[in-house]
C-alpha cells in the first residue's frame, strides 16, 4: 500500500553522424588510391543492408521482450478480505450498573473506555475487575492459545446461536469469555482479585450474563 519512490529509468539514445567528403572530397591528392564511384556505391549498399539487419534484430528482441513480462506460472487468486462482523457498541452495550449488578462487586466503577474497550475496577491494589474489549479482523484461536498458555483451560461454549470459549483459572477467580462474530470477536474477563472469590461464585456465570446483554444488543 506504500509506494517505493523509485523513479522510471531513464534510457538515453546516443546518435553518431558519418562525416563524408574528408580531404578526397576536397579534391587533395592524399597518396593513396583513389576509391571508384562503384566501390563507393558498394559500400553504401553494404551499410544500409547491415543497418537494416540490425534495426530488424532489435525491433525482434523488443518484441519478445513483451512475452518475457508476462507471468509464466498460474495466477495467484486475490487476497481475503476480512469480513467484519456487528458492531458490538461501546463497553459492549453495557452500562456502569449493569456492571455493577451482573458483576456482583459493588463499588467497582469505569476507570477506562476507548473505541475498543472498557475497564472497571474496585479501590485499592490487585482488587476486582471486569474488562471488555472488541477485536476486529483477529482470529479468535489466537486468544484461545495465550488462555490456555497461561494456565486456563478453555471450553466451548454457545452464545445467542454464536461460538466462542470460556476459560477459568485453577482459582476460579478469573474467567476469559469470547464469543466469534464473523472474523471479529469481543471478550468479557472478570477477576475477583488476589483476595479471591469468597461467596461470589464461579465468574464464568458472570462474563456469560454479560455477553448475552452483549449479543442480543448487537448493532
Amino acid at each position: 500500500m506504500y509506494a517505493d519512490g523509485s523513479r522510471p529509468s531513464r534510457f538515453w539514445t546516443d546518435g553518431a553522424g558519418e562525416r563524408s567528403g574528408g580531404a578526397e572530397g576536397a579534391g587533395i591528392e592524399t597518396g593513396r588510391p583513389r576509391t571508384r564511384p562503384s566501390a563507393k556505391r558498394t559500400g553504401r549498399a553494404g551499410t544500409a543492408i547491415v543497418t537494416g539487419m540490425t534495426l530488424a534484430l532489435l525491433l525482434s528482441a523488443c518484441g519478445g521482450g513483451d512475452d518475457s513480462d508476462m507471468p509464466s506460472g498460474p495466477l495467484k487468486p486475490p487476497p481475503t478480505v476480512a469480513s467484519l462482523g456487528p458492531f458490538v457498541g461501546e463497553c459492549g452495550h453495557l452500562t456502569d450498573d449493569e456492571v455493577r449488578d451482573i458483576g456482583g462487586l459493588g463499588s467497582v466503577s469505569r476507570v477506562f473506555k476507548n473505541a475498543v474497550g472498557c475497564n472497571w475496577q474496585a479501590g485499592g491494589v490487585s482488587s476486582a475487575s471486569v474488562t471488555f474489549a472488541s477485536y476486529r479482523g483477529s482470529p479468535i484461536d489466537r486468544e484461545k492459545a495465550w488462555v490456555a498458555s497461561v494456565g486456563r483451560s478453555p471450553e466451548t461454549i454457545e452464545v445467542g446461536g454464536r461460538k466462542g470459549f470460556q476459560a477459568l483459572d485453577p482459582r476460579g477467580s478469573v474467567c476469559d469469555l469470547a464469543i466469534q462474530l464473523d472474523d471479529d470477536f469481543f471478550e468479557w474477563s472478570m477477576s475477583y482479585g488476589l483476595f479471591g472469590a469468597g461467596n461470589l461464585g464461579n465468574p464464568c456465570d458472570r462474563t456469560r450474563k454479560m455477553a448475552e446483554l452483549t449479543v442480543q444488543r448487537l448493532g
